[in-house]
């Protein structure tokens, strides 16, 4: 019987810590989970912006955050989402928002990297979570991770036993890579900026290759998958 086995990274391969902040209350969320914060409401999207942390904390703090991504031609993957929306809405919301700024962003990062800033291995990833009702960002988002004890040890025994392994994530493709460099899993089996419908179509998809596929996840957005597995 083949067997593959699909893993989400944040909390499974990794682990994490997420910091939040809130914008109309300039509040930082420290060690907040994401997912659950932005499905809490109906109108919240969780987007991951691809943004380089060093150019954000290089860049004017008071200049919009809206202004800086437009200026940048800066992309953005849909992480997470209650409500039924089009990519398109989504960008309308984030490109032309009045209300965060680069600090906000700033904040949540040196948040993050004071805490992550000793590990050996730490992936940064920031977003936003929008509020499609009032077309603005809610909260910007920055997590930082590092491989769990025994997480290459466990990708490498399961290779040995000729067990495929796969990353679906809802984080950038770009950080994924680099972390599945280091834990032994192929570039070309790693999906990222994946939402919870698209991990279920991955498992999906290996189902038509492999008799048994196994998801692995510890949140929310896994349910899908784990149910389609």
């Amino acid at each position: 019987m083949s067997v593959a086995v699909v893993f989400d990274s944040a909390g499974t391969l990794l682990h994490t810590y997420r910091v939040a902040k809130d914008i109309a209350r300039q509040k930082l969320l420290p060690g907040i989970e994401t997912v659950t914060l932005t499905f809490s409401s109906p109108e919240r999207v969780l987007v991951v912006i691809h943004v380089h942390s060093r150019e954000v904390i290089a860049a004017d703090p008071s200049e919009l955050l809206s202004s800086y991504l437009v200026s940048h031609q800066t992309g953005f993957g849909i992480s997470c989402t209650r409500k039924i929306t089009t990519a398109d809405e989504i960008g309308d919301a984030l490109y032309s928002d009045i209300k965060a700024t680069i600090g906000d962003l700033q904040d949540c990062i040196r948040n993050v990297w004071a805490v992550c800033k000793r590990e050996s291995v730490v992936t940064l990833n920031s977003g936003a979570i929008l509020n499609m009702d009032e077309r603005a960002i809610e909260f910007t988002v920055t997590t930082g991770g590092r491989p769990f004890e025994g997480a290459k040890e466990a990708i490498r025994e399961l290779h040995s036993l000729g067990v495929p392994t796969f990353i679906a994530s809802g984080d950038r493709v770009t950080k994924l890579e680099k972390m599945a460099d280091y834990l032994g899993v192929p570039r070309d089996r790693v999906y990222g900026v994946a939402t919870p419908t698209v991990k279920a179509q991955i498992v999906a998809d290996l189902q038509e290759e492999y008799d048994r596929v196994v998801m692995v996840g510890d949140g929310i957005n896994d349910l899908c998958a784990m149910k389609r597995a």
